[in-house]
């Protein structure tokens, strides 16, 4: 299993940007900034900032004001927010939670540094991260938006590995879990696995963009209805949905999308394939993300899933909480042994009751040690 290392880290070998937890805060003050209820109409444009440089020091090691601009400008990039409805504690409380990730990371590369990672370990974690989108152009596109290339890419996959193997060296040991385990955690929580109607389904989905012109939504809906003229005159549907489906991974899971409860997908996806016996495919089902058609390959009835059923993913789940708990006391541990200076002006109190926005740190951690 994959440690959680730092947010920005994660986000880079996730989504190709270091900086998308900052980014969804980002993009939630401006949301906030943009709801009438939630301000004045009017809404003062984000002041300029007088950054100091550095805006910290790590162990003596400083943060540069460019540094941090730079990963403002790629999580505003990365968001596609208007920086401009940001309102100036907005923005500060944007620097500060990139800056406590770059101080993060600061500390850990540091302590990965003797840790060597070959080209092929590297080429193999961008293959994964590649699977993650439909086809190499939306990848480069998605590189494009977050201002990355290929390259830095790898740099920052080669450090995140490093990372990686510096952490599990010291959670070894710490994240262990027993049948016994999984079992007391079942017979404590057995409300939790009882399950309503379930329906297994695979589909082809041929995707209509918002906003699409409506010769563009003919055409999708055409492709799909020959999908479901070829599903129904015996072609096998796995191989038809690796072929034809638009949905990211849906190519490589052959368009299977596992057992799903009625309230797990859209109205219309859910009222098709609860209406279905095992083996019906559907005439193209039209939903917010452009056409489906549909298999259904199985159904279970409502009721309590056994323990030997959920064992092995209930095992997977408690040694991902003792994981993350490891790690989260690992890095604790290495900032409070670590001398960090934080020159960022300090971010106000929110008032009583307010929303501080994710991510954000409270107002006494601002400086460290």
């Amino acid at each position: 299993m994959k440690p959680v290392i730092s947010p920005s880290r994660l986000a880079a070998l996730l989504s190709c940007t270091t900086l998308l937890g900052a980014s969804h805060a980002l993009r939630a003050a401006d949301k906030a900034a943009a709801t009438p209820a939630a301000a004045p109409s009017a809404i003062p444009a984000a002041k300029p900032i007088d950054l100091p440089d550095p805006v910290a020091t790590v162990n003596g090691e400083k943060i540069s004001k460019a540094q941090l601009e730079e990963a403002f400008n790629n999580a505003v990039k990365m968001s596609g927010m208007d920086p401009s409805k940001l309102t100036e504690d907005q923005k500060l409380a944007g620097y500060h939670k990139l800056l406590d990730d770059l101080i993060t990371e600061k500390l850990l590369k540091a302590k990965a540094a003797d840790y060597k990672i070959t080209d092929a370990e590297v080429d193999a974690e961008l293959a994964k991260v590649k699977k993650n989108f439909p086809d190499e152009k939306a990848f480069e596109a998605q590189l494009k938006q977050a201002g990355q290339t290929e390259d830095k890419l790898k740099g920052l996959i080669k450090d995140g590995l490093a990372e990686r193997k510096w952490v599990d060296s010291q959670t070894a040991g710490k994240v262990e879990v027993t049948d016994a385990d999984a079992e007391a955690f079942y017979k404590a929580n057995t409300k939790e696995f009882e399950q309503p109607d379930q329906v297994r389904a695979s589909h082809i989905l041929f995707m209509v963009p918002q906003g699409a012109p409506d010769s563009e939504v003919k055409k999708k809906e055409a492709e799909a209805e020959k999908a479901y003229e070829r599903a129904k005159k015996g072609e096998d549907f796995t191989k038809l949905a690796k072929e034809l489906t638009e949905e990211p991974n849906g190519k490589e899971t052959g368009g299977d999308l596992n057992f799903f409860s009625k309230d797990q997908m859209v109205p219309e996806f859910a009222n098709a394939a609860f209406g279905m016996k095992v083996g019906d495919i559907s005439k193209p089902v039209k939903t917010q993300f452009g056409y489906h058609v549909i298999k259904v390959t199985d159904k279970k009835a409502a009721g309590t899933v056994p323990f030997d059923t959920v064992k092995p993913q209930l095992t997977a789940y408690l040694k991902s909480q003792k994981q993350q708990a490891a790690v989260q006391e690992v890095i604790g541990k290495l900032r409070s042994d670590a001398k960090i200076v934080n020159n960022l002006p300090e971010l106000k109190a929110p008032a009583p009751g307010a929303d501080a926005g994710p991510g954000a740190p409270a107002p006494e951690a601002q400086s460290e040690n």
